[in-house]
C-alpha cells in the first residue's frame, strides 16, 4: 500500500465515522525516517470539536533488525517516564502502555501500586495476569471483550491482538487450589494468588480489596498469606504484607475461601506453585514474546461494536497491519492549545485509516506519550506533546528495537 493512498484511507476512514460535516483533513506530514524500518509522522484529524494532531510510529517487522518489546522497569509495582524505560532498554522508539492502578481514593490506608491492568509478557516471561474486569481503570470495555487482552508478538515475529489466561495451581498436602492471580493488584474472590520477585516491593493489600465487578467495595476481611521458599511453607501471616521478595521464592495470598484453605497450612509443608499465561479466542497456540495489556477497538479491519463516540479524549493506541508484520505506534496531543482528543470510535476509524486491521487502546490522558530517537541522538526525545506538559511515570509501554548492522 503506498503512502499516498495511506493518507485517503485515513480521510475516509474518518468521513465513514460520521464525520462528514468536519472540514477537510490536512494532508499528513510526509513519513520521516528514524532508523531502519521505523518511521514516523504526524497526522491531523479534523471533526465537529476541532483538530487533534496524532503522532504515529510505523515499524517493520518483516525487517529482521527490526523488534517490539515490553518496556518497564524492572518490576509489575512501580513507574517511570517513558524516555527513562525506552533509554534504560536501548529501545529506538516507543509508546506507553496499559491502564493502571493510578489512585486509591476507597479504601483509606491503601496506597496505590502502580501496577498495570491486564497480562504483561517480557522477552517470553510471564510477568502478571489481568485482574477482574470489574477492577479495571480505564474506559468502559467494549461488549464481548475483557481485561484479557493484549498487543503483543509470538514467537513468529508477527504482532497481533489476542487475549491471555492464567493457567495455575497451588498444590499442598490438602489439595490443589486453582490460581486466581499473578502478581496483580486485585484478585478475584474467594481465590489465591502468587506474588514473586517480578511484583517488586509494594504492599500485596490491595490485592484482598473491592470485589470481581466493584472497585470500590471494602477490604476482606478474611485474608491469610503463606511464604513458600524451596517448596517448603517458610512463613504464615494473617494479613498480606510488602517488601522485596527474593528469587527462589513465591508469597501466596488468599482471600475468603482461598484464605480459608491456606489456612490449612504450616511452616514446613511441601507446597509447589505453578503458573503460566495461555493464549486463547481464536489463535491458541501462539507463544507470546512479549505482550501488554489494552482492550479491542478495531479487529478484521472493522471498528468494535459498541465503542464509545460521545466521550472525546487524549488516546494512545497500537495497531497491526501487514498481516502482522507492520506495528503502528499513536499517541495524540494535549494540554493547551490542543483539541481535548478523540472519542474511542474515532480512534478506531483513525487505526483503520492508518492500515490496521487490528489495533487496542492503551491508556491516555496525562499518560499519552511517544518518543524515538532522532537522526542518531544517544537519547529518546518526546515527540507529542503530554497533557501534563510533563511525561507521566507509567508502569510498562511498548517499545520499537532496531539492532545495529553487522560490521
Amino acid at each position: 500500500m503506498t503512502r499516498t493512498r495511506t493518507a485517503l484511507l485515513l480521510v475516509a476512514a474518518l468521513l465513514s465515522a460520521g464525520l462528514a460535516g468536519a472540514p477537510p483533513a490536512a494532508p499528513a506530514a510526509a513519513w520521516s525516517r528514524i532508523a531502519t524500518g521505523v518511521e514516523y509522522r504526524t497526522v491531523d484529524i479534523p471533526s465537529a470539536r476541532g483538530t487533534a494532531r496524532a503522532h504515529v510510529l510505523s515499524a517493520d517487522l518483516a525487517d529482521a533488525r527490526v523488534s517490539a518489546g515490553l518496556l518497564y522497569p524492572g518490576v509489575v509495582a512501580a513507574r517511570s517516564a517513558l524516555s527513562v524505560l525506552a533509554d534504560g532498554a536501548g529501545a529506538t522508539a516507543g509508546v506507553n502502555g496499559d491502564f493502571f492502578h493510578i489512585s486509591e481514593t476507597q479504601h483509606p490506608g491503601v496506597e496505590a501500586t502502580g501496577a498495570p491492568v491486564g497480562p504483561a509478557v517480557a522477552d517470553g516471561r510471564p510477568l502478571k495476569a489481568a485482574v477482574p474486569d470489574g477492577q479495571r481503570f480505564g474506559p468502559a470495555l467494549p461488549p464481548g471483550t475483557n481485561a484479557r487482552q493484549v498487543l503483543g508478538v509470538g514467537d513468529d515475529g508477527r504482532a497481533r491482538v489476542g487475549e491471555l489466561v492464567l493457567d495455575g495451581a497451588v498444590s499442598t498436602p490438602y489439595g490443589e487450589l486453582p490460581l486466581g492471580g499473578l502478581n496483580q493488584y486485585a484478585l478475584p474472590v474467594g481465590s489465591v494468588g502468587v506474588f514473586t520477585k517480578d511484583w517488586g516491593g509494594a504492599s500485596r493489600v490491595r490485592a484482598t480489596c473491592g470485589t470481581d465487578t466493584q472497585r470500590s467495595a471494602p477490604c476482606s476481611e478474611e485474608t491469610y498469606e503463606v511464604t513458600v521458599r524451596g517448596g517448603k511453607v517458610e512463613a504464615v501471616a494473617e494479613t498480606p504484607g510488602r517488601g522485596v521478595i527474593e528469587p527462589g521464592t513465591e508469597v501466596v495470598v488468599g482471600r475468603e475461601a482461598g484464605a480459608r484453605e491456606l489456612r490449612k497450612l504450616a511452616v514446613g509443608d511441601v507446597v509447589s506453585v505453578r503458573h503460566k499465561l495461555v493464549a486463547a479466542g481464536a489463535a491458541p497456540d501462539v507463544t507470546y514474546r512479549f505482550a501488554v495489556g489494552g482492550f479491542p477497538v478495531l479487529r478484521g479491519g472493522e471498528p468494535l461494536g459498541g465503542l464509545d463516540g460521545v466521550t472525546a479524549a487524549v488516546r494512545t493506541a497500537a495497531g497491526v497491519g501487514g498481516d502482522g508484520t507492520r506495528l503502528l505506534l499513536l499517541a495524540l496531543d494535549g494540554g493547551p492549545g490542543f483539541r481535548s482528543g478523540l472519542t474511542v470510535s474515532e480512534l478506531a476509524a483513525t487505526m483503520k485509516g492508518l492500515g490496521a486491521s487490528d489495533a487496542v487502546n492503551l491508556d491516555g490522558g496525562g499518560s499519552s506519550t511517544l518518543v524515538a530517537r532522532q537522526d542518531g541522538a544517544a537519547k529518546v526525545s518526546v515527540l507529542n506533546h503530554p497533557s501534563g506538559g510533563v511525561q507521566r511515570a507509567v508502569p510498562n509501554g511498548i517499545g520499537i528495537f532496531v539492532r545495529p548492522a553487522a560490521p
